[in-house]
């Protein structure tokens, strides 16, 4: 295991960790979804050429299943073989490499799911800039802008007021040793009920800081959003 060595171990460095052991079942693909390519390769290069173009990331982890045959090996991202059977064990268990490797607990740490390949520098440096010096920590996320229903049976049981709503997306942007811990007490119930890193944040009783994203940054989670990403990525380029 490489051992870590900030030039300066009294300020806190900012690293990246991707979860990338899901299989995506509900995409429609052959192959795990973030391998899926897009313009001519895969998805999660897109994602990972987006952080590493961020000046004050020092730092990449991808975090993939043990058994995983369609990662490469890429300049300047360390791939670890931890997936877990969940998005959040396999999160917990990056962050404990990442200790075991010896960062500090007060570097930071953002979490990004390898499926948002649509982030740009320019978003993930604006989270970076808006938490660097927060006591909590924080979040790229979207003002919910459309009307929101409640469900039953198929149909509509409440319109829900959007005000103070939020889309959750990442990166989140937490210091080490609390995500950490926050992960470490939810692993005791199965991390029932994460469903991101805020939400363990938030059962700790910190309130993280909502720092507004772009709609584009959304997660391709089905056969069309490939569509989608692939015309704004060609726009991009």
């Amino acid at each position: 295991m490489a051992t870590y060595s900030p030039p300066n171990s009294d300020t806190p460095r900012c690293h990246a960790l991707l979860p990338c052991a899901g299989t995506g079942s509900r995409a429609g693909t052959r192959q795990p979804k973030q391998y899926q390519p897009l313009l001519g390769v895969p998805m999660v290069t897109h994602t990972l050429s987006a952080l590493q173009a961020v000046a004050a990331i020092e730092r990449v982890l991808v975090v993939i299943a043990a058994d995983d045959t369609w990662w490469t090996d890429r300049s300047g991202v360390e791939a670890v073989r931890r997936g877990g059977a969940s998005r959040a064990e396999s999160v917990f268990n990056g962050l404990c490499f990442l200790r075991e490797s010896g960062v500090p607990d007060h570097d930071w740490v953002l979490v990004h799911d390898a499926a948002r390949c649509l982030v740009t520098p320019e978003e993930i440096a604006a989270l970076v800039a808006a938490c660097r010096d927060d006591a909590v920590g924080g979040l790229l996320a979207l003002p919910l802008a459309d009307t929101l229903k409640g469900e039953a049976d198929g149909r509509v049981a409440e319109t829900i007021d959007r005000q103070h709503k939020w889309l959750a997306q990442t990166p989140q942007m937490f210091r080490l040793g609390a995500l950490h811990d926050a992960l470490k007490d939810a692993s005791l119930t199965g991390f029932a009920g994460i469903t991101d890193e805020a939400s363990a944040i938030e059962r700790t009783g910190a309130r993280p800081r909502l720092v507004p994203g772009r709609a584009s940054n959304f997660k391709v989670t089905y056969p069309h959003d490939f569509t989608l990403a692939q015309a704004i990525l060609r726009s991009r380029a």
